[in-house]
């Protein structure tokens, strides 16, 4: 069914709306530009798929695996990403406006010079992911698992990462990025280390 909506998208040019998929699995696609609006995809697999310039409008994953594929300068609003898995996934220059991710895992992806606005990621894994350059805006980040995330040029002001594990992530020689951030007491106190401050 969906692999009839992309070839229809593709004569056409017209979105694929208010439609539901549930176990479909799409191998080596190109949908850039496909728009997909009020659409709800249930334990669908994506493999080597390419996303380039994609629009996912109220469009909600749940169970999905869309690990490798590749997102580039994708636009999502009020989308959401549960229980999902897209590990290795390419988001560079993708804008997310009030979308949440929950539950899912997103290591090794790179998501740089993206814009987060207005936006939540919930209890999930982004560890040894790439943020470098990326804008919040309004951003919501809770139970994140950031181990050794790139934040390089990113600006942490006034977000809460008091319960995130940001264990071994990186910035600048400065840690100008790092300035306003929230953090827990143990945080600041490895944060300090690596300042080469000395607590007593």
């Amino acid at each position: 069914m969906l692999e009839q909506e992309i070839m229809r998208f593709r004569q056409e040019e017209m979105p694929i709306e208010k439609k539901v998929f549930e176990g479909e699995v799409v191998t080596g696609e190109d949908l850039e530009k496909i728009e997909f609006d009020q659409v709800e995809f249930s334990k669908c697999r994506f493999s080597g798929c390419d996303f380039t310039n994609a629009t996912f409008i109220d469009t909600t994953f749940s169970n999905c695996d869309f690990s490798n594929c590749i997102f580039y300068k994708s636009y999502w609003k009020n989308a959401v990403i549960k229980d999902s898995k897209a590990d290795g996934s390419k988001f560079s220059g993708a804008i997310f406006r009030q979308s949440t991710i929950e539950a899912s895992s997103f290591m090794y992806t790179n998501c740089v010079n993206t814009l987060w606005e207005n936006s939540k990621i919930i209890d999930s894994d982004f560890t040894q992911g790439f943020m470098s350059e990326v804008k919040f805006k309004k951003i919501t980040l809770s139970k994140v698992n950031l181990t050794s995330v790139d934040f390089f040029k990113t600006p942490l002001k006034g977000i809460d990462l008091s319960d995130c594990n940001i264990t071994n992530i990186m910035v600048s020689d400065t840690y100008k990025e790092l300035g306003g951030v929230k953090m827990n007491m143990f945080q600041a106190a490895d944060i300090a280390k690596l300042l080469g401050i000395k607590i007593i």
